[in-house]
Protein backbone atom coordinates (compact mmCIF):
# COMPACT_ATOMS: atom_id res chain seq x y z
CA UNK A 1 0.00 0.00 0.00
CA UNK A 2 1.41 3.45 -0.86
CA UNK A 3 2.00 5.77 1.73
CA UNK A 4 0.64 9.13 0.36
CA UNK A 5 3.09 11.48 2.41
CA UNK A 6 5.76 9.57 1.13
CA UNK A 7 4.40 10.31 -2.50
CA UNK A 8 5.90 13.53 -4.61
CA UNK A 9 3.79 15.96 -5.35
CA UNK A 10 3.72 14.23 -8.65
CA UNK A 11 2.30 11.25 -7.59
CA UNK A 12 -0.72 10.01 -9.53
CA UNK A 13 -2.90 8.82 -6.24
CA UNK A 14 -3.10 11.37 -4.32
CA UNK A 15 -3.34 15.05 -4.96
CA UNK A 16 -0.93 17.56 -3.86
CA UNK A 17 -0.88 18.72 -0.42
CA UNK A 18 -1.66 22.57 0.58
CA UNK A 19 -1.32 24.10 3.89
CA UNK A 20 -4.57 24.63 5.81
CA UNK A 21 -6.77 27.58 4.91
CA UNK A 22 -6.60 29.84 7.25
CA UNK A 23 -10.45 31.59 6.55
CA UNK A 24 -13.83 30.52 7.63
CA UNK A 25 -15.27 28.16 5.12
CA UNK A 26 -17.79 30.22 2.66
CA UNK A 27 -15.33 32.95 2.13
CA UNK A 28 -13.91 33.44 -1.17
CA UNK A 29 -10.12 34.25 -1.24
CA UNK A 30 -7.75 33.66 -3.91
CA UNK A 31 -4.71 31.86 -3.72
CA UNK A 32 -1.63 32.19 -4.74
CA UNK A 33 -0.66 31.39 -8.20
CA UNK A 34 -4.59 31.39 -9.49
CA UNK A 35 -5.81 33.16 -12.18
CA UNK A 36 -7.97 36.12 -11.10
CA UNK A 37 -11.90 35.62 -11.26
CA UNK A 38 -14.03 38.50 -10.89
CA UNK A 39 -15.42 39.03 -7.40
CA UNK A 40 -18.63 38.04 -6.61
CA UNK A 41 -20.93 39.43 -3.97
CA UNK A 42 -22.94 36.51 -2.43
CA UNK A 43 -24.96 39.19 -0.48
CA UNK A 44 -26.28 40.87 -3.75
CA UNK A 45 -26.67 36.96 -5.43
CA UNK A 46 -28.72 35.63 -2.48
CA UNK A 47 -31.16 38.95 -2.42
CA UNK A 48 -31.84 38.44 -6.15
CA UNK A 49 -32.33 34.51 -5.48
CA UNK A 50 -34.60 35.34 -3.06
CA UNK A 51 -36.76 37.70 -4.94
CA UNK A 52 -36.85 35.51 -7.96
CA UNK A 53 -38.60 32.87 -5.52
CA UNK A 54 -40.67 35.42 -4.49
CA UNK A 55 -41.74 36.80 -7.35
CA UNK A 56 -42.96 32.93 -8.47
CA UNK A 57 -44.96 32.14 -5.52
CA UNK A 58 -46.70 35.60 -6.27
CA UNK A 59 -47.46 34.74 -9.66
CA UNK A 60 -48.80 31.42 -8.29
CA UNK A 61 -50.49 32.80 -5.19
CA UNK A 62 -52.13 35.34 -7.60
CA UNK A 63 -53.40 32.72 -10.41
CA UNK A 64 -54.69 30.69 -7.02
CA UNK A 65 -56.43 33.82 -5.37
CA UNK A 66 -57.52 34.83 -8.91
CA UNK A 67 -59.51 31.48 -8.86
CA UNK A 68 -60.70 31.30 -5.39
CA UNK A 69 -62.17 34.48 -6.02
CA UNK A 70 -64.10 33.42 -9.46
CA UNK A 71 -65.24 30.60 -7.45
CA UNK A 72 -66.23 32.82 -4.54
CA UNK A 73 -68.74 34.41 -6.41
CA UNK A 74 -72.12 32.83 -6.68
CA UNK A 75 -73.38 31.60 -9.79
CA UNK A 76 -75.71 33.21 -11.94
CA UNK A 77 -79.15 31.72 -12.14
CA UNK A 78 -81.76 32.04 -14.74
CA UNK A 79 -82.82 30.77 -17.75
CA UNK A 80 -81.18 30.92 -21.33
CA UNK A 81 -84.36 31.93 -23.34
CA UNK A 82 -87.94 32.62 -22.95
CA UNK A 83 -89.67 28.81 -22.80
CA UNK A 84 -93.19 27.97 -23.43
CA UNK A 85 -95.15 26.70 -19.79
CA UNK A 86 -98.61 25.01 -19.91
CA UNK A 87 -100.78 27.02 -17.12
CA UNK A 88 -102.82 24.59 -14.96
CA UNK A 89 -106.32 25.82 -12.73
CA UNK A 90 -106.52 25.63 -8.82
CA UNK A 91 -107.98 22.19 -9.54
CA UNK A 92 -104.45 20.81 -11.14
CA UNK A 93 -106.24 20.58 -14.31
CA UNK A 94 -105.13 22.29 -17.96
CA UNK A 95 -106.37 26.14 -17.60
CA UNK A 96 -108.21 26.33 -20.92
CA UNK A 97 -109.89 29.33 -22.24
CA UNK A 98 -113.25 28.22 -21.73
CA UNK A 99 -112.98 27.76 -17.84
CA UNK A 100 -111.21 31.14 -18.27
CA UNK A 101 -114.05 33.18 -19.32
CA UNK A 102 -116.71 31.10 -17.22
CA UNK A 103 -115.17 31.16 -13.79
CA UNK A 104 -112.90 34.24 -14.02
CA UNK A 105 -114.08 37.79 -15.26
CA UNK A 106 -113.53 41.58 -14.62
CA UNK A 107 -115.35 41.24 -11.13
CA UNK A 108 -112.94 38.51 -10.11
CA UNK A 109 -111.62 40.23 -6.65
CA UNK A 110 -109.43 37.03 -5.31
CA UNK A 111 -105.41 37.05 -6.68
CA UNK A 112 -104.57 34.58 -9.56
CA UNK A 113 -100.93 34.26 -9.26
CA UNK A 114 -98.70 31.98 -11.36
CA UNK A 115 -94.71 31.88 -11.28
CA UNK A 116 -92.82 32.97 -15.09
CA UNK A 117 -90.42 32.49 -15.97
CA UNK A 118 -88.82 32.42 -12.58
CA UNK A 119 -89.93 30.78 -9.31
CA UNK A 120 -89.12 34.28 -7.84
CA UNK A 121 -91.20 36.03 -10.43
CA UNK A 122 -94.90 35.97 -9.69
CA UNK A 123 -97.45 36.98 -12.21
CA UNK A 124 -101.36 37.90 -12.05
CA UNK A 125 -103.86 36.31 -14.83
CA UNK A 126 -106.73 38.49 -15.01
CA UNK A 127 -109.80 38.17 -17.79
CA UNK A 128 -110.93 41.55 -18.07
CA UNK A 129 -114.01 40.76 -19.89
CA UNK A 130 -117.42 41.30 -18.03
CA UNK A 131 -119.46 38.53 -16.75
CA UNK A 132 -121.69 36.64 -19.26
CA UNK A 133 -124.75 38.68 -19.83
CA UNK A 134 -123.22 42.08 -18.14
CA UNK A 135 -121.67 45.20 -19.75
CA UNK A 136 -118.37 47.10 -18.70
CA UNK A 137 -114.63 45.56 -18.47
CA UNK A 138 -112.30 45.49 -21.41
CA UNK A 139 -111.81 43.03 -25.01
CA UNK A 140 -109.54 43.21 -27.04
CA UNK A 141 -106.74 44.71 -24.89
CA UNK A 142 -103.29 44.43 -26.06
CA UNK A 143 -101.52 41.30 -25.51
CA UNK A 144 -105.18 39.78 -24.79
CA UNK A 145 -105.90 36.02 -25.82
CA UNK A 146 -109.10 34.42 -26.10
CA UNK A 147 -112.34 34.85 -27.73
CA UNK A 148 -112.49 38.02 -26.80
CA UNK A 149 -108.98 38.90 -26.78
CA UNK A 150 -109.34 39.95 -23.34
CA UNK A 151 -107.15 37.12 -20.83
CA UNK A 152 -103.76 39.08 -19.73
CA UNK A 153 -100.71 38.72 -17.13
CA UNK A 154 -98.68 41.23 -15.86
CA UNK A 155 -95.84 40.79 -13.48
CA UNK A 156 -97.01 41.10 -9.61
CA UNK A 157 -94.04 43.00 -8.34
CA UNK A 158 -94.75 46.78 -8.11
CA UNK A 159 -91.72 48.50 -10.02
CA UNK A 160 -91.60 51.09 -7.68
CA UNK A 161 -89.85 49.24 -4.23
CA UNK A 162 -90.54 45.95 -5.36
CA UNK A 163 -93.96 45.09 -3.17
CA UNK A 164 -95.42 41.99 -4.47
CA UNK A 165 -98.52 40.77 -4.49
CA UNK A 166 -100.83 40.49 -2.01
CA UNK A 167 -100.11 44.09 -1.33
CA UNK A 168 -99.98 45.05 -4.96
CA UNK A 169 -103.54 44.22 -5.88
CA UNK A 170 -106.10 44.10 -8.87
CA UNK A 171 -108.72 46.30 -7.74
CA UNK A 172 -112.15 44.87 -9.74
CA UNK A 173 -114.93 47.79 -10.17
CA UNK A 174 -116.58 49.03 -6.96
CA UNK A 175 -113.43 47.92 -4.90
CA UNK A 176 -112.43 51.15 -4.31
CA UNK A 177 -114.16 54.58 -4.72
CA UNK A 178 -111.05 56.22 -5.97
CA UNK A 179 -110.76 56.36 -9.56
CA UNK A 180 -106.75 56.69 -10.90
CA UNK A 181 -107.65 58.88 -14.51
CA UNK A 182 -111.11 58.01 -15.13
CA UNK A 183 -110.35 53.68 -14.29
CA UNK A 184 -112.75 51.63 -12.62
CA UNK A 185 -110.39 48.87 -12.42
CA UNK A 186 -106.16 48.53 -12.36
CA UNK A 187 -103.56 47.34 -10.18
CA UNK A 188 -102.54 48.84 -6.95
CA UNK A 189 -99.99 48.51 -4.38
CA UNK A 190 -101.19 49.23 -0.65
CA UNK A 191 -97.40 49.88 0.19
CA UNK A 192 -96.97 53.20 -1.94
CA UNK A 193 -99.49 54.26 -4.05
CA UNK A 194 -98.58 53.20 -7.49
CA UNK A 195 -101.39 52.03 -9.64
CA UNK A 196 -100.95 50.71 -13.55
CA UNK A 197 -103.69 50.19 -15.81
CA UNK A 198 -104.53 46.61 -16.23
CA UNK A 199 -106.75 47.48 -19.92
CA UNK A 200 -103.59 49.26 -21.38
CA UNK A 201 -100.14 47.08 -20.90
CA UNK A 202 -99.95 47.71 -16.82
CA UNK A 203 -98.77 51.27 -18.18
CA UNK A 204 -98.65 53.73 -15.03
CA UNK A 205 -101.71 55.66 -13.28
CA UNK A 206 -100.81 57.26 -10.50
CA UNK A 207 -97.14 56.95 -8.91
CA UNK A 208 -94.44 56.72 -7.40
CA UNK A 209 -93.43 53.70 -9.94
CA UNK A 210 -92.48 55.40 -13.22
CA UNK A 211 -92.22 52.26 -15.25
CA UNK A 212 -94.80 49.64 -16.12
CA UNK A 213 -95.55 46.42 -15.04
CA UNK A 214 -93.71 43.74 -17.27
CA UNK A 215 -96.77 41.91 -19.46
CA UNK A 216 -96.29 38.38 -19.84
CA UNK A 217 -96.61 37.23 -23.48
CA UNK A 218 -99.93 34.39 -23.67
CA UNK A 219 -101.01 31.87 -26.17
CA UNK A 220 -103.81 30.16 -26.52
CA UNK A 221 -103.86 26.97 -28.22
CA UNK A 222 -107.81 26.60 -30.23
CA UNK A 223 -106.85 22.81 -30.75
CA UNK A 224 -107.57 21.91 -27.28
CA UNK A 225 -108.01 25.10 -25.78
CA UNK A 226 -105.14 25.03 -23.71
CA UNK A 227 -103.41 28.68 -21.96
CA UNK A 228 -99.70 29.29 -22.07
CA UNK A 229 -96.71 31.50 -21.08
CA UNK A 230 -94.69 31.81 -23.42
CA UNK A 231 -92.29 34.88 -23.38
CA UNK A 232 -92.26 38.57 -22.27
CA UNK A 233 -93.09 41.84 -24.36
CA UNK A 234 -90.32 43.42 -25.57
CA UNK A 235 -91.41 46.55 -24.86
CA UNK A 236 -91.81 45.42 -20.72
CA UNK A 237 -88.81 46.43 -18.74
CA UNK A 238 -87.23 44.08 -16.06
CA UNK A 239 -89.01 42.67 -13.01
CA UNK A 240 -88.14 44.69 -10.62
CA UNK A 241 -84.86 43.67 -8.16
CA UNK A 242 -83.64 41.77 -11.43
CA UNK A 243 -81.22 42.64 -14.05
CA UNK A 244 -83.24 41.27 -16.49
CA UNK A 245 -86.54 39.06 -16.37
CA UNK A 246 -84.46 36.15 -17.27
CA UNK A 247 -81.74 36.00 -14.18
CA UNK A 248 -82.19 35.81 -10.65
CA UNK A 249 -83.75 32.24 -9.58
CA UNK A 250 -83.81 28.89 -11.18
CA UNK A 251 -86.93 28.79 -14.00
CA UNK A 252 -89.56 27.56 -13.60
CA UNK A 253 -90.72 23.81 -15.32
CA UNK A 254 -93.95 23.53 -17.13
CA UNK A 255 -96.71 23.32 -16.38
CA UNK A 256 -97.23 25.97 -14.54
CA UNK A 257 -99.88 25.83 -11.27
CA UNK A 258 -102.09 28.99 -10.39
CA UNK A 259 -102.71 29.77 -6.97
CA UNK A 260 -105.48 32.35 -5.20
CA UNK A 261 -104.52 34.65 -2.82
CA UNK A 262 -107.11 37.30 -1.12
CA UNK A 263 -105.52 40.71 -2.02
CA UNK A 264 -105.11 43.82 0.00
CA UNK A 265 -107.38 46.36 -0.62
CA UNK A 266 -107.85 49.70 0.50
CA UNK A 267 -111.43 50.98 -0.38
CA UNK A 268 -111.11 54.83 0.23
CA UNK A 269 -107.42 55.12 -0.55
CA UNK A 270 -106.62 58.52 -1.80
CA UNK A 271 -104.18 59.92 -4.48
CA UNK A 272 -101.37 61.36 -3.28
Amino acid sequence: MIDPAACPPSCPFVAASRPALEFPVGQLHRLAGEERAPDVDETKRNVLKLAAVAGLLGAGGLGIGGGALQFAQPPVVGAASYFNAQLLDLDGSPLTETKMMSEYSVDTSELLLFNYPLQNEPNFLLNLAPPSGSSGGATNVPFGVGSKKSIVAYSAICQHLGCPAPALAYYPPGASTTKPDGKAFYIHCSCHGSTYDVANSAANLTGPAVLPLPQVILEWHTDDDTIWATGVTASSPPVNGHLNTLQGDYPVTSPVSLVKETPVLIPDWKIP
